[in-house]
């Protein structure tokens, strides 16, 4: 007679369970994000398309000098907005580890931005970058630019006659390193706070005219990506004065900054090619 372990059970308990959508729901999340992110970027190559399509016509139905000047300096500059938005991309393709790794957190917010200017200037938002931190963070920076992302589309839904936006990094004496986003939007109730971060918790009724909101990364898993990494998130508001989240983020430590072999490491999404591009322009 073959024995039988009764204690083995295949089914799986209820905090495995639990587990398991936890993750499925934080992946789903990230699929969400990545498409917003996807239609975002679509939309502004589109843009620059346009904008040379129709000053390239312009210049050839006109012959005076005056006129094709002025669409060969339009046509430079939507060749130079499509270098810098293929630059933020390809520095999001190359920061697709899962492991963290120092990062400049001045640079991530710099290549954050250029994927969502032209939207922050439609709706007359202002940014000020107060880029004030020395040292690196220790993270896993492509998670850090999707909480990134998702906190400058809620500030700017926030302020939708205009308003600013203030991201601010700045080093800490207890080994940390904080990236905050602060707008001047409407604010949120004082009742509403304490529930902000939790999961299905929405402030929104649904997306904006854009097509954003209602769903995307959540600041329920905002929460869990950077507390994940070893980080925190807090939120100060107030009703009618606006809102700051701050990422509280490990900093690197000399010898992750060192690199391999004692090499200093690039700074996150810039290579020597981009520099040399940047130079020469």
């Amino acid at each position: 007679m073959t024995p039988v372990d009764s204690s083995r059970n295949d089914n799986p308990t209820l905090e495995e369970e639990n587990a398991r959508l936890r993750r499925d729901l934080q992946a789903a999340q990230q699929m969400t994000a990545l498409g917003e992110l996807v239609s975002t970027t679509t939309h502004e190559f589109n843009n620059v398309l346009t904008t040379i399509l129709n000053y390239a016509k312009l210049g050839l139905r006109h012959t005076d000098e005056a006129t094709r000047t002025r669409s060969l300096e339009k046509i430079l500059s939507a060749g130079q907005r499509a270098e810098k938005l293929t630059s933020s991309v390809l520095g999001l393709a190359r920061n697709r580890s899962a492991d963290p790794a120092p990062t400049d957190l001045g640079a991530l917010c710099d290549e954050t931005l250029v994927l969502l200017e032209r939207e922050l200037q439609k709706y007359r938002v202002g940014v000020d970058r107060q880029y004030e931190a020395k040292g690196q963070a220790m993270v896993v920076g492509n998670q850090v630019q999707q909480v990134l992302m998702n906190l400058l589309t809620n500030a700017r839904q926030a302020m939708p006659s205009g308003g600013q936006v203030v991201i601010r990094t700045a080093d800490n004496a207890a080994g940390t390193v904080d990236l905050s986003v602060r707008d001047t939007g409407a604010g949120i109730a004082m009742e509403m706070l304490p529930r902000i971060f939790d999961r299905g918790f929405s402030t929104k009724s649904g997306p904006d005219e854009t097509g954003k909101g209602g769903a995307g990364l959540g600041l329920s898993a905002c929460r869990e990506m950077i507390e994940a990494q070893g980080g925190k998130i807090r939120v100060e508001s107030a009703v009618g004065r606006g809102t700051q989240f701050t990422l509280r983020l490990p900093a690197a430590s000399a010898a992750a900054l060192a690199g391999p072999a004692g090499q200093p490491i690039a700074k996150l999404g810039v290579t020597d090619a981009e520099s040399r591009s940047a130079a020469a322009i």
